[in-house]
């Protein structure tokens, strides 16, 4: 199945909903940053949350930042998503390593205690940026207090990432159901009742269902109607001319003892790991440049 997000409203629009198959991304995830089984599920579940909430951005140019930064091992992650489906991101030590705890990847004790800051980029003067304390670090709880508490919208978020025996990722995916305020009471009781009924999200990506029937289960009996679909994917728009800038940035003195330590460099982009090198030669040109700004 290719990875996909399904946008969707149910109960005549007093609930909107989003559900996506994020496997193929978050395994590219995983091949790029090499990151061991625990960090590819903690990454993974972000980059799915993240990837749905840029869908909910209106404009091509809109950027969304999700930003944790925790005690735990894993140190933090960040991942950032535009609202065509596409979304990158990293974490912060891609090794961590845990025993499993309940026979589950044990996301929250990478995490440990945190914070976690979603920007939202939309062409205005300044960004939008809400910051929530982490409450599980188990990432989908997480995203649920954020809706809750920074953007008043009372919301169920399911997240799941799950590996296979050689470390590789085996289906990932996930959904957000919002309410909206005029909801009635008795659609809210019966979403509560189908969201604690439902099973989780890794038993109904891994028993093959699609994004639209894991909404199909979450909203049993609520008259759901697909709205929209759209392709989602890792994608980095990181390139050799972005880097430049930022080794541009670090100011002359920085380029020139490059220059004199008289070796070739090689700077990685965060977001895909991506190598880019550059000669003593081209490092000059690159010390042209900054003396000229």
């Amino acid at each position: 199945m290719k990875d996909y997000i399904v946008r969707a409203s149910a109960a005549h629009t007093q609930i909107r909903a989003f559900a996506a198959v994020t496997t193929e991304m978050v395994e590219e995830a995983r091949q790029r940053h090499g990151t061991s089984p625990v960090a590819t599920a903690a990454l993974g579940r972000l980059m799915t949350g993240g990837v749905m909430m840029g869908s909910m951005m209106k404009n091509p140019t809109d950027m969304l930042t999700i930003q944790i930064k925790c005690s735990g091992p894993i140190q933090g992650l960040t991942v950032t998503a535009d609202s065509q489906g596409n979304v990158k991101g990293y974490a912060f030590d891609p090794d961590v390593m845990l025993p499993p705890k309940n026979g589950k990847l044990d996301v929250g004790g990478a995490l440990g205690q945190g914070v976690m800051t979603v920007i939202k980029d939309m062409g205005l003067k300044e960004p939008y940026s809400g910051q929530t304390i982490l409450q599980t670090g188990e990432i989908a709880e997480d995203l649920t207090y954020y809706f809750a508490t920074s953007e008043q919208v009372p919301s169920s978020v399911g997240l799941g990432v799950l590996m296979e025996h050689d470390n590789t990722v085996r289906c990932a995916g996930g959904f957000i159901v919002q309410v909206m305020p005029f909801i009635e009471d008795e659609v809210l009781n019966k979403l509560e009742q189908n969201i604690q009924n439902i099973q989780s999200v890794t038993s109904m990506l891994d028993n093959g269902h699609t994004p639209e029937e894991m909404l199909a289960q979450v909203l049993d009996g609520l008259d759901l109607e697909i709205t929209d679909t759209m392709p989602a994917q890792f994608y980095c728009n990181c390139s050799k001319e972005r880097i430049e800038k930022a080794i541009i940035s670090v100011g002359r003195k920085e380029i020139q003892s490059m220059i004199d330590d008289g070796k070739d460099i090689e700077v990685k982009c965060h977001f895909c790991n991506t190598a880019y090198k550059y000669t003593v030669d081209e490092l000059k040109e690159l010390l042209k440049k900054a003396k000229a700004r």
